[in-house]
């Protein structure tokens, strides 16, 4: 494997509480650690998105930290690093579908008087990210190629979080969590993708998928066929749950390409008077 010629881009998340007081404690104690990290602070594990972390690799990052309380010591009652957990194992299985390796996304408990240990955990994983090279160096891909696949990932995010939020809000013991989440679980994820498209041969301008629509990705007014903007869409199913049954106007595809919308002078709809 290529090591890398300038020094590795690695992105921290850590929770306010313990780990960036960890990191705070590395720091006036002088422990030593590369200075390439750099550290984002958030007041809690749970609060790390995937969004974050794809975001982190889209905009170049080599590796990424997550770091938190350790769990059953978290500050608030709803108990985030178990969150945090579950999002990084699903994470990982997903960096490994399209061919990034998981080792670039590390997740550790640190605790406010573990300074040393934080210091020893950003020396290991830089390390770690050193000997893979850039991103898609050990992977073998272009970055461009990566890039794509990772966008296509960021774009699914709200439809992952929405499949699988039962797993999302287990607690389970730390161990079981690395078998969550299987390979073939995530290759029938991507594979089977819910899509939603409003039939204008069905649609009657009623507005009520318009207005439910949670991200404001239906366009239409008054006497106008209304069309989804896929680019926007969450495939979250309101609209295909609040379209009135008699029109039955919102389909539901899946694993399909969806048709194109129609043409914007060709939405309006002629009523009978």
């Amino acid at each position: 494997m290529s090591a890398l010629k300038s020094k590795p881009k690695i992105i921290g998340f850590t929770c306010n509480w313990c780990c960036y007081a960890g990191a705070d404690l590395a720091g006036v104690s002088r422990y030593q650690y590369p200075t390439y990290i750099r550290i984002i602070r958030v007041m809690c594990s749970g609060r790390i998105d995937p969004e974050f972390i794809f975001r982190a690799f889209l905009n170049g990052a080599d590796g990424v930290f997550v770091g938190g309380c350790w769990l059953g010591e978290c500050h608030y009652a709803t108990e985030g690093n178990y969150h945090a957990i579950s999002m990084v194992y699903l994470c990982k299985r997903i960096l490994e579908y399209i061919g990034i390796n998981p080792e670039r996304l590390r997740l550790e408990w640190v605790n406010a008087s573990e300074g040393i240990r934080f210091a020893e955990i950003m020396r290991d994983f830089s390390q770690k990210v050193e000997g893979l090279g850039s991103l898609g160096t050990s992977e073998g891909m272009e970055i461009d190629e990566l890039k794509v696949k990772l966008e296509e990932v960021r774009k699914l995010i709200p439809y992952i979080k929405l499949m699988k939020k039962d797993k999302l809000s287990l607690r389970l013991k730390d161990e079981e969590y690395r078998k969550l989440y299987t390979r073939e679980e995530i290759e029938q994820l991507f594979s089977e993708v819910v899509s939603y498209y409003i039939d204008p041969e069905k649609c009657q301008a009623c507005g009520i998928c318009r207005r439910n629509c949670p991200v404001e990705a239906i366009s239409g007014a008054k006497n106008q066929i209304h069309v989804i903007d896929q680019e926007k869409c969450i495939k979250c199913g309101t609209c295909f749950n609040s379209c009135p049954p008699r029109f039955n106007a919102v389909r539901r595809i899946v694993a399909e390409p969806v048709p194109p919308p129609i043409p914007e002078e060709e939405r309006t709809i002629m009523r009978e008077k």
